[in-house]
């Protein structure tokens, strides 16, 4: 089978989560089928991303954006009352490639991943094509609003109304649908939502194995630091739960790591000799496998938090908010539930103080990860729905 797989990012480096969600479903579609990625990059392209995708595509098209284009989408969208996010991928001239490819080519499925990029195959009706929601995105919006200054709450809502709309309204022109998480699929504002189908992300065991190494951190958290869920988690840590657990003598030493790519400005200003920011880092696998505990406390973001699935395989504990575990559906024995800074203080200090019971709770989260989030099945589930 032909498959033409649309993205919205190149998938590598690996560093968002719609990038991994997506090579991996490449790569292990790949073994068995031809795959043509058209992806999208509103960043200059490294030859190196472009040779990590190769081994597993048959032709590769990506449309670079430049800042002059995207202004030019965005006031077009403006007017159009489509949302922003779908204005901002959307090229006429990558349309056209685009309808070339699909001619010459002929695939036989399409595969969408997010609905900004739906405008660009919604028309096709010769071949079977499918949506990728991954997250209920305009929930997510929503819940940015409650949290938002006032001036930028109004700009988050004019989003969130128009996102909700388009992703009931894109819902018709696709055959089938997935998305990352029951949580999400109930969130899709469509009556017929119950027919999509879940597909969790997975984690590729061979790279993410237990690493024995001596440890620098007491906490981490990771993930792209410029991202507004990211920014508000990595903030509440340090300004909430670190000055609880620094007012004990039995934590007050404790440490925190806060690893990921582009920190923002609020971010940066928060190193201290007990806080490390890191910036972009080479391999997450090292201060993962450096920390004594995994936090995740995520109040906004909905769909699936690949970091906790990635250092529960490395067999570190983790401590994460009810929002983040209801994607996983972890058991007490494997992860702690925690949504307030009194309580991330005192499951903090727990683990801190008994390294038995967090090394156990590490051992069945690596087991329980292992028997639930497996690229090969969630992937094959997938290549069910393209036949």
């Amino acid at each position: 089978m032909r498959i033409l797989f649309l993205t919205s990012r190149f998938p590598f480096p690996l560093e968002k989560g719609d990038k991994l969600r997506a090579f991996y479903q490449i790569k292990e579609l790949s073994r068995y089928h031809e795959i043509i990625l058209a992806a999208v990059s509103d960043q200059k392209m490294e030859s190196s991303s472009i040779e990590a995708l190769k081994p597993f595509c048959r032709k590769i098209l990506v449309h670079e954006m430049s800042i002059l284009q995207v202004c030019k989408h965005l006031l077009r969208t403006f007017f159009s009352g489509r949302p922003f996010q779908v204005g901002y991928f959307y090229s006429k001239e990558f349309q056209h490639k685009i309808n070339e490819v699909i001619e010459k080519d002929k695939p036989d499925a399409i595969f969408c991943q997010l609905t900004r990029m739906a405008e660009y195959v919604k028309h096709i009706k010769q071949i079977p094509k499918t949506l990728d929601y991954q997250d209920a995105f305009s929930v997510g919006l929503e819940r940015l609003a409650k949290r938002s200054s006032l001036i930028k709450r109004i700009f988050v809502n004019m989003e969130f109304k128009r996102l909700k709309r388009y992703e009931h309204d894109i819902f018709d022109y696709f055959e089938h649908h997935t998305i990352i998480s029951e949580q999400d699929k109930k969130l899709i504002p469509h009556p017929k939502h119950d027919n999509i189908e879940v597909l969790p992300n997975g984690v590729d065991f061979d790279y993410y194995q237990p690493q024995q190494r001596d440890k620098k951190y007491d906490l981490i958290f990771s993930g792209n630091m410029n991202y507004p869920p990211n920014i508000e988690s990595a903030l509440f840590i340090a300004k909430k739960v670190m000055p609880l657990l620094w007012n004990e003598s039995r934590t007050c030493g404790t440490s925190l790591v806060i690893a990921g790519a582009s920190p923002d400005y609020q971010i940066e200003k928060l190193k201290d000799k007990r806080i490390h920011v890191t910036g972009w880092v080479d391999d997450m696998r090292e201060y993962i496998a450096e920390s004594r505990i995994h936090l995740a406390p995520m109040f906004i973001s909905i769909g699936m938090q690949n970091k906790i699935l990635q250092a529960m395989a490395m067999k570190v504990p983790c401590i994460v908010s009810s929002l983040s575990n209801n994607a996983i559906h972890a058991s007490a024995d494997c992860v702690l539930i925690a949504d307030t800074p009194e309580q991330y203080a005192t499951k903090i200090s727990l683990l801190l103080t008994n390294p038995d019971k967090a090394a156990t709770m590490a051992d069945n989260a690596s087991r329980f990860v292992k028997a639930n989030f497996n690229w090969e099945l969630i992937v094959s589930k997938l290549e069910k729905i393209l036949l």
